[in-house]
């Protein structure tokens, strides 16, 4: 870093953890501090402070990057005691999360209005179909967002942007943790996380974790067993090499939210549909999953202008799915649901790596920082499958498909439905492999502009069989973002950007032409703002994004004449208003439209509100009583709308409060959904309660 990079306006007052938009200082301001001399600091003290973030890929502050970003770092993740991987971004601009409810099988996104990508250490996991993997939050440093198109660095990805979990790495610095926590809903896990020197030369870390806990729902369970071992070795003064591996297993029965209009928005003679009502077969559901994951990250200084690193993992998920849900409202008895099913039974493998090499280069006026990367992911999917969706002839009085099973949705009783057997099950195999070669260079021009241009190149290939013919898509595509940023004194930086995005289609249209793939791109002005008279930030950013060649159902099939627009406005930020008080703020507002070309339709996208906020403070009491911080949030989520259903705005709060009552222990206790409210998530097709409270207490040793 020059001279002059290191002070200025990139300087904060004391040691600040700042969360939010942008990461603009925060996620990895514990390892920049840790940089420092090892001096005390005094009391109002100026001190230098730089952040970068994995999930760009390269080592730039992200407060001097024209890319939108934000990050949950471990501190918050441990204040909110996060125990899934969509609660991350609760209070965060710009993301979705919990619109299915207390779902316990699947984290669910949506960054702007689309869906999202899921990577763990910038190496993407698929998630394909049923099939997903599930990262656990204790084993996490922390988890990034990048919002908008995202295949100028990670290749095929929807427009909306990515999530990417950031695993716990090794230190040299020997320390712990053992926790113990309880709480509602039977819940019970223990934590363990232990990290140290090994050798001169060598450091080690251990995460593991037990939890059981029941689900929102009546008859549900889930219980998890996580070990995660991790290594890290110089090789040499110029080389690193960290080995990472993780074993996860569950085991339990699924929280299918799907509940039917009728009951939870609609009214009817039988009242309303209980939020823990069990509208599938809780005797015969079942979700068990086992997770194997190992790789390693090479990091390698050539010299000082090039450095290299690659990052490799093998991951295997074998499941074990059976998921009955209510499907339609019976045709006889509206008491009645007709059941789906779905069944899965089988296993993928993944292979991810991702090259990257990197050259900063200095003059007196300029900072040129190089990313040239190539990267290859393949997946292979097996297994057998069998689904069902209840459909009825109304004019002719007979099924189409026969249900499943049936349930009294206002008066549940299980065992009416007929097991499926080896003969009804469909092997289904899928293989995907990308191969991306990217270029990208940001340039810092007397240290006031940012000027940001990428290219990359993806040959993306996709093959399913499923019961039949191959299905098969080969795909090339080149992609482009660019951007240019203006650091003013005073704090204040404007930038502009342009990204693109595409994602392949598999199967043929009714020509027998191949899908072709879903193109994304985004225009995004913003400002990012940080004086040094505040100990904190505020960010703002407007953006439009539009995806086509969308898949919408036309002349009896599926024609690509969808279009999806989101056009929205975020504002977020994150200051201390004293030293001891902390306030986040956030508020989105997204207008997500589907268009259908080939109906010549247009209507809002489901599940997704147009307006969002999120107020989080917390308070250090330390003063009152050493060791004491207290802190609470409200969650506002504004109506959403599926066809002529208008699902109702609502707000939620949550609160905590934690006391070090020794150097060593720690009591804890959060509160999510302090008032219990009973309110409906969002609708599509089914609706979807939101989660009941949740009350967890935590006992932690550290050293």
């Amino acid at each position: 870093m020059l001279p002059d990079q290191a002070g200025g306006r990139f300087r904060l007052k004391g040691i600040v953890r700042l969360t939010g938009l942008g990461m603009m200082f925060a996620g990895l301001a514990p390892v920049a501090m840790a940089q420092s001399t090892g001096e005390e600091q005094e009391p109002g003290e100026l001190q230098a402070l730089e952040v970068t973030s994995s999930v760009l890929k390269v080592d730039v502050p992200l407060a001097e990057s024209p890319r939108p970003a934000s990050v949950v770092d471990r501190e918050e993740l441990d204040d909110r005691n996060v125990q899934s991987l969509d609660e991350s971004f609760r209070y965060r601009a710009g993301v979705v999360s919990g619109h299915y409810g207390a779902d316990n099988d699947t984290d669910w996104f949506k960054v702007r209005g689309f869906d999202q990508s899921t990577y763990q250490d910038s190496l993407r996991i698929y998630r394909e179909g049923y099939y997903q993997w599930l990262p656990e939050p204790f084993g996490l440093e922390r988890v990034e967002v990048l919002k908008g198109p995202a295949s100028i660095l990670y290749g095929e990805a929807p427009p909306g942007g990515i999530i990417n979990a950031v695993s716990k790495r090794p230190s040299d610095e020997k320390s712990g943790i053992i926790e113990l926590q309880v709480g509602n809903r039977e819940h019970r896990q223990l934590n363990l996380d232990t990290t140290g020197a090994l050798t001169d030369n060598a450091s080690y870390r251990l995460v593991a974790v037990y939890k059981d806990r029941e689900g929102d729902l009546d008859h549900t369970d889930n219980e998890r067993y996580y070990i995660a071992p991790s290594v890290a070795i110089d090789l040499s003064d110029q080389t690193r090499l960290t080995v990472l591996s993780s074993l996860q297993k569950d085991d339990g029965v699924p929280v299918n939210g799907f509940k039917l209009p009728y009951g939870t928005i609609d009214d009817t003679p039988y009242g309303k549909v209980d939020r823990s009502a069990n509208l599938g077969q809780p005797g015969y559901d079942k979700n068990d999953r086992t997770q194997t994951a190992i790789g390693y990250e090479l990091e390698h200084t050539m010299d000082e202008t090039w450095s290299f690193m690659q990052n490799v993992r093998y991951n295997r998920l074998d499941l074990e799915l059976r998921s009955v849900y209510a499907g339609a409202q019976n045709p006889t008895d509206p008491r009645v649901a007709d059941q789906g099913l779905v069944y899965r039974d089988g296993t993928t493998d993944g292979w991810t790596m991702d090259n990257r090499l990197m050259g900063q280069f200095f003059t007196d006026r300029l900072e040129n920082t190089l990313l040239v990367g190539l990267d290859y992911q393949r997946l292979t999917a097996e297994g057998d499958e069998y689904d069902v969706f209840p459909s009825y002839d109304f004019n002719n009085g007979v099924y189409f498909t026969p249900p499943f099973g049936t349930v009294d949705m206002f008066d549940p009783a299980y065992g009416n439905f007929t097991p499926v057997t080896d003969a009804d099950l469909t092997e289904s195999e899928s293989y995907k492999r990308q191969v991306g070669l990217d270029l990208q260079n940001q340039l810092r021009v007397d240290d006031r502009w940012v000027l940001l241009a990428s290219l990359r190149q993806d040959w993306a290939n996709t093959e399913v069989v499923t019961g039949g013919a191959p299905q098969e898509s080969d795909d090339e595509e080149l992609t482009v973002s660019a951007g240019i940023m203006y650091l003013a004194d005073n704090g204040l930086s404007p930038y502009i950007s342009y990204s693109e995005s595409f994602e392949p289609q598999v199967g043929t249209d009714a020509n027998g032409d191949l899908y072709e793939p879903l193109h994304g791109e985004q225009l995004e002005a913003g400002v990012k703002y940080a004086p040094l008279w505040m100990d904190g930030y505020v960010s703002a950013a407007a953006f439009q994004i539009e995806e086509d060649n969308g898949l919408v159902f036309g002349g009896g099939t599926q024609v690509q004449l969808g279009e999806q627009e989101s056009r929205g406005f975020e504002l977020e930020g994150n200051v201390y208003l004293t030293d001891l008080w902390q306030v986040t703020a956030a508020y989105t507002y997204m207008d997500t439209e589907v268009r259908n070309d080939f109906a010549n339709t247009e209507a809002r996208a489901p599940l997704i509100p147009r307006h969002m906020a999120s107020f989080w403070t917390d308070y250090d009491l330390s003063q009152l009583l050493p060791g004491l911080k207290v802190g609470g949030g409200l969650r506002y989520n504004g109506e959403t709308r599926d066809g002529d259903t208008t699902v109702p705005s609502f707000t939620v709060a949550d609160l905590m409060a934690r006391y070090d009552f020794d150097q060593n222990w720690r009591m804890q206790v959060n509160v999510n959904n302090v008032t219990d409210k009973e309110y409906i998530a969002r609708c599509e097709y089914w609706c979807y309660y939101g989660e009941s409270r949740i009350v967890i207490g935590s006992l932690s040793y550290r050293w």
